[in-house]
């Protein structure tokens, strides 16, 4: 009798836990949809699964979600792609709840079938279910419906295409704002696989009614479709259909289209080709630069690069230039740091004179602004500057600034100044660095933000490496060696943290005449701290110096340690003695 029963359990479990009151009871066993399914195998799956599931439809969202989510990979539990059309029923019936990520999680789902469906079937089953989400009562399904007509689409007759293309007109002048909020979404994707002659005036009539729309929310979601639909035309009909409604959006009355034309102005540039762009997008785009909302100058901003890069040295000077002044100064510090995290690579596109003359005193004043988010922005990108003006006019201009920056009250500030140092560093040369950066980076071995100082003993680190360890053994490790004596404990620390750093840069001769001695000696010290930090530095340097230091100097120490009356001390130095061990046998 237990054998007969057994094929029925797995389900029985199963609808006893859909059927409970704990969430996530319920939820287990919908992401256990899979195993259940292989267990009942795949003509149960077909005929008793599936419908249950189908019925099983009011529940939490989060069950819902999960529910959408596994049948969208449920063709092969199902018996393959031919029995794929039993997968539709439930997922139709979620692409109606109230609950949007549910919605959106079955068209998903639905994509992802009806991608894998034989053609007979997505016109007998797909097609049909497109066309009752489409005439829904409820603008839950019409809203649904419109993510699946570019996978229905292609495989229709073409009696059922016009009659698709019909429907989908109707969708974008429906009477709830957001169906046709999901028509303006979609429409790209639809187009995409509509042909050319009906793209040219069905596709081109509905955008049309799109970007007329008396909700902004639509509105805006039209300017999404006039890059994919530009990319979709040939170039005369994009500067005749395309071009004037971007010029139109981009004095449009509400903020939020402005900001997403100056959000997607370079995609659009790249429809509508260079001409078109010079005539007619330079005047919009200066425009939107001079935009009396923040959100839109901000958008324009940090796209100033990119489209200086499709004009030529002289439209950009002629007409960027000036707004990118205005914007420099601009009343909101977010239009400053939009601006100052692009405005760096503007100079590889003006070239050197302009660069010097015109963007060096923007760069200069961004440095000096009064938010650490402005100032970061542009010391992130000064190499691209340097590329294009030379080292010298950049230490001349740029160093006192920075030098300013590396005592800046923000700990971010100087935190980015640090990260920057190493390759300010390779480009001034030694000589340069010795004399106007070397104080500083021995100053941030003693911040009072620990971020800092652990960047500090990677920037000493990382000039090592730069310098070679001779410049190092000369400039860096006496100063380093000498704060080991400071009486605060936390600075100590951060000392054996760089010399942990520095030993494998140095080599294992320096390190054992002039960094070892110093670790030997901090593992006296009075604070337990500093003792278990000496114990992790000694491990890091076992594989550096030779065995017979190792037996002599360092294993003693260890000893020493590991009988210490503090338990972490203890364990660390113990954790070292074992590290030696295996170094020692291997």
């Amino acid at each position: 009798m237990a054998m007969i029963d057994e094929p029925l359990y797995p389900i029985a479990v199963l609808i006893d836990e859909l059927k409970n009151e704990d969430i996530q009871l319920r939820l287990n066993s919908i992401r256990r949809l899979s195993t259940i399914a292989r267990a009942l195998g795949e003509e149960r799956t077909r005929k008793e699964l599936i419908p249950f599931l189908s019925e099983n439809n009011d529940d939490d969202d989060e069950v819902l979600l999960a529910m959408a989510e596994e049948l969208g990979v449920f063709i092969p539990y199902v018996g393959g792609v031919e029995h794929a059309n039993v997968l539709l029923p439930p997922l139709e019936t979620l692409c109606t709840v109230e609950e949007t990520c549910v919605r959106d999680k079955a068209v998903e789902s639905l994509c992802r079938i009806g991608a894998q469906m034989r053609e007979q079937d997505l016109v007998e089953y797909f097609i049909p279910l497109v066309k009752r989400l489409a005439a829904g009562e409820w603008f839950t399904a019409r809203v649904s419906s419109c993510g699946l007509f570019h996978i229905a689409y292609p495989s229709a007759p073409e009696a059922l295409k016009t009659e698709l293309r019909a429907i989908y007109s109707q969708l974008c002048q429906d009477d709830m704002p957001m169906v046709r909020r999901s028509a303006a979404t979609n429409l790209g994707k639809f187009a995409a696989t509509v042909e050319a002659p009906h793209l040219k005036v069905d596709i081109m009539s509905m955008f049309d009614d799109l970007t007329q729309d008396d909700q902004d929310s639509v509105r805006l979601l039209a300017v999404e479709g006039c890059a994919a639909l530009g990319k979709l035309l040939e170039p005369q009909d994009c500067v005749a259909h395309i071009l004037p409604v971007i010029v139109n959006f981009s004095q449009d009355k509400s903020w939020r289209v402005r900001y997403m034309v100056a959000n997607q102005l370079y995609e659009l540039c790249e429809a509508v080709g260079p001409e078109p762009t010079r005539s007619d997008l330079v005047p919009a785009y200066v425009r939107l630069l001079r935009d009396n909302e923040a959100e839109v100058r901000i958008a324009a901003a940090g796209k100033v690069t990119k489209f200086c890069r499709i004009l030529n040295p002289e439209l950009a000077i002629q007409h960027i230039l000036p707004c990118v002044k205005e914007l420099s100064t601009d009343s909101s510090q977010h239009v400053r740091s939009a601006l100052a995290s692009v405005i760096m690579g503007m100079a590889p596109v003006l070239g050197k004179d302009a660069t010097i003359e015109q963007l060096l005193p923007i760069f200069l004043s961004l440095l000096k602004d009064e938010f650490p988010d402005v100032r970061l922005n542009i010391i992130s990108k000064l190499d691209q500057v340097n590329q294009v003006i030379g080292i010298d006019l950049l230490s001349q201009s740029l160093l006192p600034a920075i030098v300013e920056l590396a005592e800046d009250r923000h700990w971010r500030v100087r935190l980015a100044i640090i990260e920057y140092i190493p390759l300010l560093a390779s480009q001034l040369g030694v000589g340069f660095f010795d004399d106007k950066l070397g104080a500083l980076c021995m100053q941030w071995l003693k911040d009072k933000v620990y971020s800092i100082r652990d960047a500090a003993a990677n920037n000493v680190k990382r000039l090592a490496e730069e310098f070679g360890p001779d410049w190092a053994m000369q400039h860096i490790v006496p100063q380093v060696l000498e704060m080991i004596n400071n009486p605060h404990y936390l600075y100590r620390m951060t000392i054996l943290h760089a010399i942990s750093l520095l030993a494998p840069v140095m080599g294992s001769d320096i390190t054992c005449s002039k960094l070892l001695p110093v670790v030997i000696n901090a593992s006296k010290d009075r604070v337990p701290n500093i003792k278990f930090n000496v114990a992790k530095v000694l491990q890091s340097l076992i594989p550096i110096v030779d065995p017979s230091v190792v037996e002599k100097t360092i294993r003693p120490c260890l000893v020493e340690l590991s009988e210490d009356p503090d338990v972490d001390v203890r364990f660390f130095a113990t954790q070292a003695l074992e590290s030696s061990n295996q170094v020692m046998m291997s």
